[in-house]
């Protein structure tokens, strides 16, 4: 059976799909409003590094382009601070991550897209559209959660609690911050102030540090998100290197205040703020095409547990392998997807959402276990494992007692 898939939205999600059903001879059309060129030319796109599990898709899907035996991080450090007493430390990832500058990394894979065999249309899109995309193809999957596209599919209330952003977001590629001997990831908490996340990035001038700075309504590091960097950039760099130091001091001070700054000047930082929310899974046009919600379409998470394009390729793998499996794309095909992808998907963003929590307002159980993350490094080094399947993540942060029972399995026993 011929099969005809249209692709709104050239992310990982869209790309990641497109090429997977290429491999099997579906014939797919991938809709974008950015040529490779204008995404190479574009204000960064994100701060995104790509977990095992996700490296391991790239390589089947022939797109491993940036190796991580090269490109790749072997662990994350954890620094809870700062105070008389900040506590710090390590954990090892089971095989490497790795970062790439995503406006390298989408339009590479958008060109391996169309060496293939892939059609790509260029243009803007809106949700008028859908009717006509809907009588040329057998499935509509749309992949872009902003813009015209936002409300397509409607918040799903049982799984979206929050209603406003939990952190005011800045993030951006900064030169002048020297890297570590052996590349990681590094996770700065300031209780009640914000965290930070230092990411080894790999750009067209080689590698520089990514830093999301997640910073908490009503504390000073909310000036980081509130005052725009195009306005006075000497005066950001001088208000980032002061809180720096007061929040992020092990990050100061590998800083060279002359060299510190956004790569690319305003094009290289990110301003705003991120609503978490999950949506309905699909809707079903008059003449019964099915509009699938694949990656942020889906579910929008904050990008403090880097979840999102991880569980959008993720997301990706299953619905390209249901579509070659069945002949039939309608709501029982949705069910299917569903049931494959959801524990996933939701629990990258139930586990994130927990983890935004502030430290006065969570529980005492929690609080023992981030204790016990600093102690135990056997934990510390699984804890970083999750980071490639959430799911663990909240089969053992889902409830108090999940969390005790995974300190246990990682506690000698006495005697």
């Amino acid at each position: 059976m011929r099969k005809r898939i249209g692709i709104v939205g050239a992310g990982t999600a869209g790309l990641h799909l497109g090429l997977r059903l290429l491999q099997h001879g579906v014939e797919v059309a991938l809709f974008t409003d950015r040529s490779p060129d204008e995404q190479r030319r574009s204000r960064v796109l994100n701060t995104v590094a790509h977990h095992a599990v996700t490296v391991e898709r790239e390589r089947a899907l022939g797109v491993d382009h940036w190796p991580v035996e090269e490109f790749g991080y072997p662990g994350h450090e954890y620094r809870v601070g700062p105070g008389p007493e900040p506590t710090a430390f390590a954990g090892r990832l089971p095989s490497p991550s790795r970062a790439v500058d995503y406006r390298i990394y989408q339009p590479r894979l958008t060109e391996d897209f169309t060496e293939r065999g892939g059609e790509l249309v260029l243009g803007r899109l809106s949700r008028d559209d859908l009717p006509s995309l809907g009588a040329r193809f057998d499935l509509v999957v749309v992949c872009t959660g902003g813009g015209p596209f936002a409300k397509v599919f409607d918040r799903d209330p049982a799984h979206s609690p929050h209603t406003r952003p939990r952190r005011l977001l800045s993030a951006g590629l900064f030169t002048g911050i020297a890297q570590r001997p052996v590349p990681q990831v590094t996770f700065h908490v300031s209780p009640r102030a914000g965290e930070m996340i230092e990411i080894p990035t790999w750009t067209d001038g080689g590698q520089v540090m990514a830093l999301v700075i997640e910073n908490h309504p009503g504390s000073d590091l909310e000036a980081l998100a509130a005052i725009p960097y195009e306005d006075d950039p000497a005066g950001y760099r001088d208000l980032a290197l002061n809180l720096f130091r007061e929040h992020y001091p092990a990050c100061f001070e590998r800083i060279d205040p002359s060299e510190f700054g956004p790569l690319d000047g305003p094009r290289g930082i990110l301003q705003g703020a991120v609503t978490p929310v999950v949506r309905r899974t699909h809707t079903v046009l008059d003449d019964g095409t099915v509009v699938l919600a694949l990656g942020d379409a889906h579910v929008t998470v904050d990008p403090l547990l880097g979840q999102g394009a991880n569980m959008a390729s993720h997301a990706a793998w299953v619905l390209a392998e249901e579509i070659v499996r069945q002949d039939v794309f309608d709501r029982r095909f949705v069910e299917h997807v569903d049931m494959r992808r959801q524990d996933r998907v939701l629990s990258a963003a139930r586990t994130t959402n927990l983890l935004m929590e502030n430290l006065e307002t969570l529980p005492e159980d929690f609080l023992g276990f981030l204790g016990e993350l600093s102690r135990n490094r056997s934990l510390a080094d699984e804890f970083t494992a999750w980071f490639n399947y959430p799911e663990r993540f909240w089969d053992d942060l889902a409830d108090p007692r999940r969390t005790r029972a995974w300190i246990a399995r990682h506690t000698p026993a006495p005697g």
